[in-house]
């Protein structure tokens, strides 16, 4: 599975490491709304230039922070059937990020207007995982599922209404989406 590099130690990482946790901290402190970049340079024993140098303003910082509590620590559970293993992340990933801190997360990622780096890193995410399920549906010998299909049919209508809010995205909804997608190809990797 294609997982992003991540470089271990060093003072960079020691740097992103203290101002993150700090950012963390303090959002578990104050409201959103309050949050400085100063607040989080001297909460992290940092200078607020660092901040800056390293993330340009506030939103890439909590948008950083909200990828990095986003980043998958496992792959997708392996249940044992193609059907078993889509249901079972579909219906964890829509009640994760329908959750008060999964949509605030959402929202810091989409919030950095600057770059799509975020936003990308996280649909990343989501599409290595569903390359993980077809993988194994293919070991298996099952038919396999064009990954950007289940994006599009499943994931986005699930973002899109925890983002604004209009709907329950519940299992049934959930499994709804999921009788939408064709099985029988793979798509290769995006």
């Amino acid at each position: 599975m294609a997982r992003e590099m991540i470089r271990q130690g060093g003072r960079t990482a020691r740097i992103q490491k203290e101002v993150h946790q700090a950012t963390r901290a303090l959002l578990a402190e104050i409201e959103r709304g309050e949050l400085t970049v100063p607040m989080i340079a001297e909460r992290a024993g940092v200078p607020p230039s660092t901040i800056y140098r390293r993330w340009g303003d506030l939103a890439q910082l909590l948008a950083d922070v909200a990828v990095e509590r986003l980043r998958p620590i496992a792959d997708p559970d392996d249940t044992g059937t193609l059907a078993g293993d889509l249901d079972a992340f579909v219906v964890q990933y829509a009640e994760e990020m329908s959750s008060p801190v999964g949509r605030r997360l959402l929202r810091d990622v989409l919030a950095d207007g600057e770059t799509d780096t975020s936003a990308t890193k996280c649909c990343r995410f989501t599409y290595d995982h569903l390359e993980v399920i077809a993988g194994r549906a293919l070991c298996r010998g099952e038919a396999g599922f064009d990954v950007g299909q289940a994006i599009d049919r499943v994931f986005a209508p699930i973002v899109y209404h925890i983002l604004f809010g209009d709907r329950d995205v519940g299992p049934e909804f959930c499994r709804q989406l999921l009788t939408t997608v064709e099985f029988g190809g793979l798509r290769a990797a995006a």
